[in-house]
């Protein structure tokens, strides 16, 4: 009976039209997720700030200072413990969101995350402030699988793709907002309170009028319908018909159940039997080269501005501009996202972000230089978009949540280390070294995906997992 409902469920809601109803339940969830990706992008722009508050000398790193050991030293043990906390998050707290459910984890990640990093920001040790960035991060990484888990869920399977895009274009709208606090606040003391950590409690403050705001976001009934709780999946799936029933105007024709979904409880071990184990090992391997290109170069755009002979000042100026085209690359999205078969974008993306940066490697004009930041930005954060839908997309709704956590750990994973390795390139051989690590690593992502990704384009969740 279960599977039978659960296949129910998943075919009424893929014969849904578009409506205002869902998207607006996407746009909360969204709402909810900018305070991810504003905590991932003040890393590097706020470490400044924490380098002048002289938190990171060894004295004041504690048992943090043994990290020189691996060569990471200074604000490295910021990224180090940001990084190290969402892997954590990602690959021990991964499987919570598909035990207790989309909604109730990220409501109460976001508290995690908005209480951890309030403490944070009152911190005077660098030592300290690791510690609670760790805890922090944890919180971040579970957030981070729970949205793409739900958005998948609730979306028709039409509008999966476009549903991705919007939901990044609200996500990456923060991150200009973080370079221009940064770019404010970070040289100052207002009133007498280092910069930083104003920029730091902005995000927390915020993230609790967010909290208030997702109160009206429904459980997965995808979610519910899968671990047997019937009667919820029934009453949320009948509302959300009612509600598009009535704004459309419309009788809704009935659902055509394509294939049934598995019942039960699903186990972390699944994901490398032989059903997911090529597809676990192919996202894997992509995760951690993406990361390369991505985060190589937004995490690092200030440094390779000024080493392309840009003064810190107006390296700051610059990053900011070239970071105001963040939201940019999935509003272009929504135009092909369900068009386009998703892995197609994911290699251009790659394709596009490793020309560019090779082009960035050997100017110096800064006109260029932005231009080439702005195309980057843009590729990045289409195949942003792209490849968060399509692994949330290729795996069931029983394991979906602890499944993208372990593959997209990879990613967390290879910053940590990836951002020793860029730092050393750019001691040693300029921004053409780091250009050419990126080059590699995006090719790397272009082969596994290009060549071992399966298609999803139109089709359901359960057509691609069963």
């Amino acid at each position: 009976m279960s599977a039978q409902k659960s296949a129910e469920i998943a075919a009424r809601l893929d014969r849904l039209p578009p409506s205002r109803t869902i998207w607006t339940i996407v746009i909360l969830i969204s709402l909810g997720g900018i305070f991810d990706f504003y905590d991932l992008f003040f890393t590097g722009y706020v470490a400044p700030g924490l380098v002048k508050s002289g938190l990171f000398t060894p004295q004041s790193l504690g048992f943090f200072a043994a990290l020189h050991a691996i060569q990471v030293a200074g604000v490295g043990t910021f990224v180090f413990s940001t990084f190290a906390g969402l892997w954590v998050g990602l690959v021990l707290f991964g499987r919570v969101a598909d035990q207790f459910g989309r909604r109730f984890v990220f409501t109460w990640s976001l508290v995690w995350y908005m209480a951890c990093t309030a403490i944070m920001a009152f911190q005077t040790t660098g030592e300290s402030v690791n510690i609670w960035r760790f805890i922090a991060s944890v919180g971040l990484g579970v957030q981070l699988i729970t949205i793409d888990a739900y958005v998948s869920e609730i979306m028709p399977r039409n509008e999966r793709g476009r549903a991705f895009s919007i939901n990044q274009v609200v996500l990456f709208a923060v991150v200009p907002v973080v370079a221009l606090l940064a770019w404010l606040l970070v040289p100052l003391q207002p009133a007498g309170f280092d910069g930083w950590r104003w920029v730091v409690l902005i995000g927390s403050v915020g993230a609790i009028v967010v909290w208030f705001l997702i109160a009206r976001i429904p459980e997965s009934p995808r979610w519910l319908a899968t671990v047997g709780r019937l009667e919820e999946a029934e009453r949320i799936m009948a509302d959300l018909e009612r509600r598009v029933a009535a704004e459309k105007n419309i009788t809704l024709p009935p659902p055509q159940i394509v294939v049934h979904a598995t019942e039960g409880a699903g186990s972390f071990s699944e994901i490398f039997g032989p059903a997911y184990l090529k597809r676990t090992v192919m996202l894997s391997i992509f995760n951690a080269a993406q990361v390369i290109g991505f985060y190589g170069f937004a995490a690092w755009v200030p440094s390779l501005l000024i080493a392309r002979g840009i003064t810190v000042t107006h390296s700051l100026e610059y990053s900011f501009i070239i970071a105001i085209a963040n939201p940019c690359g999935p509003l272009l999205g929504t135009l092909f996202a369900d068009r386009i078969e998703r892995k197609t974008q994911i290699v251009l993306g790659l394709l596009v972000m490793g020309i560019a940066m090779a082009a960035f490697s050997q100017l110096n004009s800064p006109a260029l230089l932005i231009v080439l930041g702005v195309i980057v930005t843009l590729a990045s954060n289409v195949m942003s978009y792209a490849y968060h839908s399509y692994q949330s997309e290729l795996y069931p709704t029983r394991i979906r949540a602890q499944a993208v956590g372990f593959v997209y750990s990879w990613s967390r994973l290879a910053a940590a280390f990836a951002g020793l390795v860029i730092g050393a390139l750019l001691h040693s051989y300029g921004v053409p070294g780091v250009a050419i690590f990126i080059g590699l690593a995006m090719v790397v992502g272009i082969v596994v995906i290009g060549l071992f990704g399966p298609s999803t384009k139109g089709l359901a969740l359960e057509q691609i997992n069963n």
